[in-house]
Protein backbone atom coordinates (compact mmCIF):
# COMPACT_ATOMS: atom_id res chain seq x y z
CA UNK A 1 0.00 0.00 0.00
CA UNK A 2 2.87 2.58 1.05
CA UNK A 3 4.60 2.17 -2.81
CA UNK A 4 1.15 3.32 -4.18
CA UNK A 5 0.62 5.55 -2.25
CA UNK A 6 3.63 7.24 -2.97
CA UNK A 7 3.36 6.52 -6.93
CA UNK A 8 0.38 8.36 -6.47
CA UNK A 9 2.02 11.42 -4.64
CA UNK A 10 4.64 11.73 -7.46
CA UNK A 11 2.05 11.45 -9.89
CA UNK A 12 -0.26 14.24 -8.14
CA UNK A 13 2.65 16.66 -7.62
CA UNK A 14 4.61 15.82 -11.48
CA UNK A 15 0.51 16.75 -12.44
CA UNK A 16 0.67 19.73 -10.54
CA UNK A 17 3.49 20.96 -11.48
CA UNK A 18 2.83 20.63 -15.17
CA UNK A 19 -0.44 22.11 -14.84
CA UNK A 20 0.78 25.65 -13.48
CA UNK A 21 3.65 25.53 -15.96
CA UNK A 22 1.37 25.08 -18.75
CA UNK A 23 -0.69 28.13 -17.06
CA UNK A 24 2.45 30.04 -17.02
CA UNK A 25 3.22 29.19 -20.80
CA UNK A 26 -0.64 30.19 -21.47
CA UNK A 27 -0.22 33.60 -19.79
CA UNK A 28 2.75 34.55 -21.60
CA UNK A 29 1.32 33.39 -25.46
CA UNK A 30 -1.76 35.52 -24.16
CA UNK A 31 -0.03 38.46 -23.39
CA UNK A 32 2.29 38.54 -26.32
CA UNK A 33 -0.50 37.93 -28.67
CA UNK A 34 -1.85 41.56 -26.83
CA UNK A 35 1.20 43.20 -28.48
CA UNK A 36 0.92 41.14 -31.66
CA UNK A 37 -1.44 43.03 -33.38
CA UNK A 38 -0.35 41.72 -37.31
CA UNK A 39 -0.05 38.28 -36.33
CA UNK A 40 -3.26 35.78 -36.63
CA UNK A 41 -2.93 32.28 -34.74
CA UNK A 42 -5.23 29.42 -35.72
CA UNK A 43 -3.91 27.22 -32.63
CA UNK A 44 -5.20 27.53 -29.47
CA UNK A 45 -2.58 29.10 -26.73
CA UNK A 46 -2.76 25.38 -24.79
CA UNK A 47 -1.68 23.76 -27.73
CA UNK A 48 1.08 26.39 -28.55
CA UNK A 49 2.27 25.53 -24.94
CA UNK A 50 2.00 22.11 -24.83
CA UNK A 51 4.51 22.16 -27.81
CA UNK A 52 6.83 24.76 -26.09
CA UNK A 53 6.97 22.25 -23.54
CA UNK A 54 7.53 19.64 -25.28
CA UNK A 55 10.01 21.39 -27.55
CA UNK A 56 11.87 22.86 -24.89
CA UNK A 57 12.33 19.45 -23.32
CA UNK A 58 13.56 18.00 -26.12
CA UNK A 59 16.21 21.00 -26.73
CA UNK A 60 17.53 20.53 -23.54
CA UNK A 61 17.08 16.39 -23.29
CA UNK A 62 19.55 16.82 -26.53
CA UNK A 63 21.92 19.74 -25.13
CA UNK A 64 22.64 17.32 -21.90
CA UNK A 65 23.14 13.94 -23.79
CA UNK A 66 25.84 16.17 -26.18
CA UNK A 67 27.22 17.20 -23.01
CA UNK A 68 27.43 14.10 -21.57
CA UNK A 69 28.83 12.49 -24.18
CA UNK A 70 31.34 15.28 -24.92
CA UNK A 71 32.13 14.89 -21.41
CA UNK A 72 32.55 11.25 -20.99
CA UNK A 73 30.32 11.12 -17.76
CA UNK A 74 28.96 7.89 -16.95
CA UNK A 75 24.94 8.31 -16.30
CA UNK A 76 22.71 5.62 -15.35
CA UNK A 77 20.17 4.04 -17.65
CA UNK A 78 17.33 4.35 -15.07
CA UNK A 79 16.60 5.69 -11.98
CA UNK A 80 13.63 4.69 -9.68
CA UNK A 81 11.96 7.32 -7.45
CA UNK A 82 9.55 5.59 -5.19
CA UNK A 83 7.91 2.82 -7.81
CA UNK A 84 8.70 5.20 -10.90
CA UNK A 85 11.64 4.11 -12.75
CA UNK A 86 13.16 7.33 -15.22
CA UNK A 87 15.60 7.63 -17.58
CA UNK A 88 17.56 10.16 -16.00
CA UNK A 89 18.31 12.80 -19.04
CA UNK A 90 14.56 12.76 -19.92
CA UNK A 91 13.55 13.20 -16.50
CA UNK A 92 15.65 16.46 -15.77
CA UNK A 93 15.06 17.81 -19.17
CA UNK A 94 11.58 17.66 -18.37
CA UNK A 95 11.80 19.00 -15.10
CA UNK A 96 13.55 21.70 -16.51
CA UNK A 97 11.23 22.40 -19.08
CA UNK A 98 8.37 22.82 -16.75
CA UNK A 99 9.99 25.39 -14.03
CA UNK A 100 11.62 27.49 -17.52
CA UNK A 101 8.35 29.37 -17.22
CA UNK A 102 8.53 30.54 -13.56
CA UNK A 103 12.85 31.29 -13.62
CA UNK A 104 11.45 33.62 -17.24
CA UNK A 105 8.72 35.21 -14.96
CA UNK A 106 11.46 35.64 -12.30
CA UNK A 107 14.18 37.13 -14.52
CA UNK A 108 12.02 39.63 -16.22
CA UNK A 109 10.85 40.74 -12.46
CA UNK A 110 14.14 41.04 -11.73
CA UNK A 111 15.08 42.89 -15.21
CA UNK A 112 12.36 45.36 -14.21
CA UNK A 113 13.24 46.24 -11.14
CA UNK A 114 16.95 46.76 -12.31
CA UNK A 115 15.89 48.95 -14.69
CA UNK A 116 13.61 51.44 -12.62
Amino acid sequence: MGVLLGSIIVGLFATFFVIFSMKERMRVKQMRKEWDAIGESKSSALSESLAGLVGTAGGIYLSLVMLTTFLEIDVPSRVSISVVSLEPMAAISFILAVLSPFFNRIFYGLKRLRFR
